[in-house]
């Protein structure tokens, strides 16, 4: 998977899910600006001309709220991917964009596929469970966080209203798992004390010196300092030498009185 790597924020932590958004936006407003429908392009199960949403179906949305609703989650989550897993990003999104349009051509119904809503949940799904796989309180922490923000989303994985692709839903929601089994392997390097490290040496410890076999501590005693009264004596009369001090006094006769 690459090698570990602490957290650090860089650009493109944030430019490419806004890229991304930007893109689907670009698209929806070419559509409402020249009076065009682009949903031929969404995804049609069990169709060969079908496949072609597979890549171009994320990017086409039926009204401005869908087309919203979808990109906060973008931004958020795909952020949150690329600074936690920025090793395995380009794999998971790549691959996890496909595997998600594959799915969702194979058992979607009869009816055009559109919207991001598939993306999104790829990438819940993979937050949630490579957070609580990693077992590591960082990605723990934000697994939650995706629960907090995201989890009503897991009903819409069920087909409660034949308007919305649950298809598209669920296979985002299974990719994003099997991802996150695949890639399970912790990106993040804990951070480990100096008496961690294989290399430490509890006698070399210059805090543990100070406590003896017992665990008791030991009060480390002062320097002793001998000092010759005689060399005190002879620097004293040297700087009383050096330090010369000289007064003159400046008499002036005062005048006569009239």
């Amino acid at each position: 998977m690459g090698s570990k790597q602490p957290l650090q924020f860089t650009i493109d932590v944030i430019i490419y899910p806004l890229l991304f958004v930007f893109t689907a936006w670009l698209v929806f407003w070419v559509e409402t600006r020249f009076n065009l429908n682009l949903n031929y392009l969404g995804i049609l199960p069990q169709d060969f001309k079908g496949l072609r949403g597979v890549l171009f179906s994320p990017f086409i949305h039926s009204s401005l709220k869908h087309l919203f609703n979808n990109s906060i989650p973008i931004i958020v989550l795909g952020t949150a991917l690329f600074y936690f897993y920025r090793n395995i990003k380009w794999k998971v999104f790549a691959i996890g964009f496909l595997l998600t349009g594959l799915l969702t051509w194979s058992i979607g119904r009869q009816a055009y596929h559109i919207g991001a809503s598939g993306i999104v949940y790829l990438l819940a799904s993979f937050l949630f469970f490579k957070g609580i796989f990693s077992k590591q309180y960082q990605l723990t922490a934000l697994a939650l966080v995706v629960v907090f923000l995201y989890g009503s989303l897991l009903w819409y994985v069920f087909p409660i209203d034949p308007k919305i692709s649950w298809e598209g839903h669920l296979s985002g929601f299974l990719v994003g798992f099997v991802l996150a089994l695949v890639f399970r392997k912790n990106p993040i390097e804990n951070k480990k004390f100096d008496w961690e490290k294989e290399s430490y040496v509890e006698e070399e410890d210059e805090f543990m010196k100070c406590f003896d076999e017992h665990g008791n501590f030991i009060e480390t005693p002062k320097d002793e300092i001998e000092i010759d009264e005689t060399d005190t004596e002879e620097n004293n009369l040297n700087v009383s030498k050096q330090r010369k001090i000289t007064i003159t006094y400046t008499l002036k006769n005062e005048p006569d009185a009239d």
